[in-house]
């Protein structure tokens, strides 16, 4: 009996701390079946409380949030071997074991996680793009194993493949909207190769100085913006090779994200000075897309337009 009372006090509390930051996942897990929903918000839960370490300023430091991301990895550590002390990392256990989520993604997210105390300073692509495979494929890994991947080994490396491309995407999307947000901890991620092509400086977005209408801000941002597009196109053929009743779920957190983009571009591309948010009036217009495309589509085949040998998302969702 009182097993059942702390699984459920596990499952509410993860549940909530879902529901208050991640609303449009939240709308999404409606989508999936009980227990895939359950464990998605444990996972979330779990991300959720290590970022917002990471985000946080205490008295203390970097010094203490490295302190407390340690407990917290502490924490994970116990749980993945059965001993969690926790309802929330109880709650992670019982996730990992339903649906056999490797433990690997979860620690390259906390060191990923820890790296990122450090200064901000990526020279290339390559660089800010496995720093995005560290804090957010991580997670689509997590999630595509609790989705469910029918089908023999080949058709489950595609879909972690494109799980980990669309983690990128939505990382690189993080960034260009919460350009500002960054800033005001010192903290900026757009490659230094990116920031010379376009003659901007690191300092001039780390003060808020650069000028939206400026040509050099538009087109750096017109730029980035189309390199996350390309990666919600790559990785859009692996949403249909998940089980039928993850589909919807997982389209309506795609497109979602990707909506922001849009988002970013109708406010003139000034993500330095406020966030872009997705107007609720279009949440809904994506979740009944979302809905219409995951019940029409066939195992592995996108209802979408065809070109080679994979889908490519021939859908306007920005738009």
């Amino acid at each position: 009996m009182t097993r059942d009372i702390d699984e459920e006090a596990g499952a509410l509390a993860c549940a909530a701390i879902t529901r208050q930051h991640a609303r449009t996942f939240y709308l999404a897990s409606r989508f999936l079946s009980a227990d895939k929903r359950r464990a998605a918000f444990a996972v979330y839960a779990f991300c959720r409380v290590a970022d917002d370490l990471v985000d946080a300023s205490p008295p203390g430091g970097v010094t203490q949030i490295a302190g407390a991301l340690d407990r917290h990895r502490q924490h994970l550590c116990r749980a993945l071997t059965g001993q969690a002390e926790d309802p929330v990392f109880r709650e992670l256990r019982w996730a990992v074991d339903r649906f056999a989520i490797p433990h690997a993604p979860f620690h390259e997210l906390m060191a990923a996680l820890t790296a990122d105390l450090a200064p901000v300073d990526f020279e290339r692509w390559s660089d800010l793009a496995s720093y995005c495979e560290g804090v957010a494929s991580t997670v689509g890994v997590m999630c595509a194993h609790i989705f469910g991947v029918p089908g023999d080994a080949i058709t489950r490396d595609l879909a972690l493949g494109d799980a980990q491309t669309l983690g990128v995407a939505m990382q690189l999307t993080n960034i260009l909207r919460d350009v500002g947000d960054d800033a005001a901890r010192g903290r900026c991620y757009f490659p230094s190769e990116d920031l010379d092509a376009f003659g901007v400086a690191r300092e001039e977005i780390l003060q808020r100085s650069i000028a939206v209408s400026d040509p050099r801000w538009r087109e750096l941002m017109v730029f980035e913006i189309r390199r996350a597009r390309t990666l919600f196109a790559a990785a859009w053929p692996g949403l249909f090779l998940l089980d039928a009743d993850a589909r919807t779920c997982a389209i309506l957190c795609a497109t979602g994200y990707e909506s922001i983009l849009g988002e970013i571009e109708r406010r003139k591309y000034d993500s330095l000075h406020g966030r872009a948010r997705v107007r609720a009036r279009r949440k809904v217009q994506l979740a009944w897309q979302a809905w219409r495309l995951g019940r029409s589509a066939t195992a592995g085949v996108s209802p979408l337009r065809r070109n080679g040998e994979r889908d490519v998302v021939a859908l306007e969702i920005g738009a």
